[in-house]
């Protein structure tokens, strides 16, 4: 018979909280109405916990695990793609008896089709798809599902200097007050933008799903505008001119999110657990900048009660 050497008993006897494989690629087909399923390119990362009488997992097994689930359930396409993670953290339980927790993620690209804001020409953009679960041998289960959407935010510090700025060198022309004001309010102020990403991630239960549509539309309500992968001219136009109306920091598109979340999501009970992050990446700057919030779906409704 062949050396078992994982079942060895490990030099050093340290607990290790994962182990597993990262980066196992899957086709997923969700259904998406009465059209055609969306077929998602997913990758995944599965773990297992490991105690410290055990040299190493066997490794094989949770491949074998990930393999027989998206067989068995993307014969047909699903529904939920939470669904599909949950059946691989308790299959990998199923398969690693000596381990007490498991744990599946899961990113995945989403290709929507969407028209442009002004000529209507048909296009795409692709948001990231993102679900994890993990679960316990007590019975314990977390599941999250989210998304990471692309935007365009416009720094409204920069716009407000840039306003004073011409509205000095206005005043110097001779143009009176109430001109200078009715020209400012007119034409677009210059800033210097970011292209943002958007994360939201909700706690899903048996009795509680969202759509992944919905929470694209909870990250959208976050920044200054939708990107678009080709725009006409008159798109342009309407695309710069709409960011610069609706300047904000990373700050507000965070607090915008959430503002959004509760008002969309009346039926998610107050311990829902949600969180958002938004990250611009700087033109003018080196870095990047962030903001997140985890909360309660309970405490932002308190919060924005008050």
């Amino acid at each position: 018979m062949l050396p078992d050497v994982q079942t060895r008993e490990p030099d050093i006897p340290v607990t290790l909280s994962r182990v597993g494989a990262k980066g196992i690629k899957k086709l997923v087909m969700v259904k998406r109405g009465r059209g055609r399923p969306a077929i998602l390119i997913s990758t995944f990362d599965v773990f297992v916990n490991l105690n410290p009488t055990r040299k190493g997992i066997n490794l094989s097994r949770s491949f074998e695990a990930i393999d027989e689930v998206i067989e068995s359930l993307t014969a047909k396409p699903v529904k939920w793609v939470e669904d599909l993670n949950v059946m691989i953290v308790e299959t990998l339980l199923e398969r690693h008896d000596y381990a007490t927790k498991a744990e599946a993620y899961m990113v995945a690209e989403l290709i929507l089709r969407k028209k442009t804001p002004v000529s209507g020409y048909q296009t795409q953009e692709v948001v990231n798809v993102l679900c994890e679960a993990s679960k316990e041998r007590n019975g314990d289960k977390k599941v999250f599902i989210g998304v990471e959407v692309p935007g365009i935010t416009a720094c409204p510090c920069a716009q407000e200097l840039v306003k004073a700025k011409a509205a000095e060198r206005l005043r110097a022309e001779g143009f009176t007050g109430e001109e200078v004001s009715k020209i400012l309010s007119t034409v677009p102020v210059a800033t210097h933008n970011q292209r943002g990403r958007a994360v939201v991630k909700i706690q899903i239960t048996d009795g509680f799903k969202v759509p992944a549509e919905q929470l694209i539309d909870i990250a959208k309500a976050g920044m200054s505008y939708e990107i678009y992968e080709i725009l006409k001219r008159e798109d342009e136009l309407a695309v710069v001119e709409e960011v610069h109306k609706n300047p904000m920091f990373v700050e507000d598109s965070v607090r915008l999110m959430a503002k959004t979340a509760v008002e969309t999501l009346k039926h998610a009970p107050d311990n829902i657990t949600i969180f958002f992050r938004q990250e611009n990446e700087e033109s003018i700057h080196q870095h990047n900048v962030m903001a997140e919030r985890v909360a309660t779906i309970g405490e932002l409704r308190a919060e924005l009660s008050d």
